[in-house]
């Protein structure tokens, strides 16, 4: 008879906790904090680089020209009383700066509506529409993110000028289109592949075309992905000057075509400046922070497959 031997495993009492993994070392432990520390400094560090001009700025929005002329803009923590809003109210009744005002929102809102809106037709059919070549036409408008505006300038010009559109509006949101629409395809068209393809056939089995499916189905599943490209579009046009300074005239100019204006031909005339570079850079951070719940998993389901 052969008897095999076998191990009978070790038996511990009823309530003996597990054995966990070994404490980390002193050493370890010193180094996690340090590395946490750093980051929060760098951080915060960052943060005040970039708070600090901006600050100075919105400070000297709310100064006299003689107070800006005479002193530093941090001379105001001791003397509170040079802010005044004399310069919001003269800047509110400048009527260039307010038509340019209207004509940044005439260009910003058209540019940033045409993109998410074509682009979220053309990312649809680029993900879920079976037809020849569809890969290669991706791959050819994932390519065009990386041509450079100033390539198009100068053709683009031409050929707005023999359409007749040069020099206007239309023209303006032309061309922000045409360059917007790459990175709305790529980004819009990669967050549409994670849909499971399975809630799409039921829908279709429903009798949804591919409208519905597409309206009522894609769409309201793509918030999230539809806001990071209001976000970028918005933020690339209304601050946007090379542009501007190409296509359009001083009639129809944004608000960055007209503050560089004021900039070269006064270049002390900070109670136009002051106010209306503020202005200008406040409208954006308030689309920004409107939108800041969506943007960064937006980005994320957006930027990768």
């Amino acid at each position: 008879m052969t008897f095999v031997s076998t191990r009978v495993p070790e038996l511990k009492p009823a309530g003996t906790l597990p054995v966990g993994p070994p404490r980390p070392s002193l050493g370890t432990r010193l180094a996690r904090r340090l590395s946490g520390v750093v980051a929060q400094t760098v951080v915060l560090t960052m943060t005040a680089i970039w708070l600090f001009p901006t600050l100075g700025l919105a400070v000297a929005s709310l100064r006299s020209p003689a107070d800006n002329s005479a002193t530093g803009w941090w001379t105001v923590l001791r003397e509170p009383h040079q802010l005044t809003l004399d310069n919001y109210v003269a800047l509110l009744s400048n009527e260039s700066i307010l038509r340019s005002l209207w004509n940044t929102v005439l260009i910003t809102v058209p540019s940033t509506a045409l993109v998410v809106v074509i682009g979220a037709f053309a990312a649809y059919a680029l993900a879920w529409l079976e037809f020849p070549g569809r890969d290669w036409l991706f791959v050819v408008l994932a390519g065009l993110i990386v041509v450079p505006v100033q390539v198009a300038i100068i053709p683009n010009a031409r050929l707005f000028g023999m359409l007749g559109i040069y020099g206007h509006i239309v023209g303006v949101v032309a061309f922000h289109v045409a360059f917007g629409l790459p990175l709305a395809v790529f980004l819009l068209r990669n967050f549409f592949r994670t849909i499971p393809r399975d809630l799409l056939e039921a829908a279709r089995l429903d009798g949804g075309s591919e409208w519905s499916v597409f309206a009522r189905v894609v769409l309201p599943l793509s918030g999230p992905a539809l806001a990071s490209l209001t976000i970028f579009q918005f933020l690339w046009v209304w601050n946007d000057l090379l542009v501007a300074l190409v296509f359009a005239t001083s009639d129809n100019a944004p608000i960055t075509y007209t503050l560089r204006e004021q900039m070269r031909a006064f270049s002390s005339n900070l109670d136009v400046i002051g106010p209306g570079a503020f202005l200008s850079m406040s409208v954006p951070l308030v689309v920004f922070f409107a939108f800041q719940r969506y943007f960064v998993h937006g980005v994320l389901a957006g930027s990768t497959k």
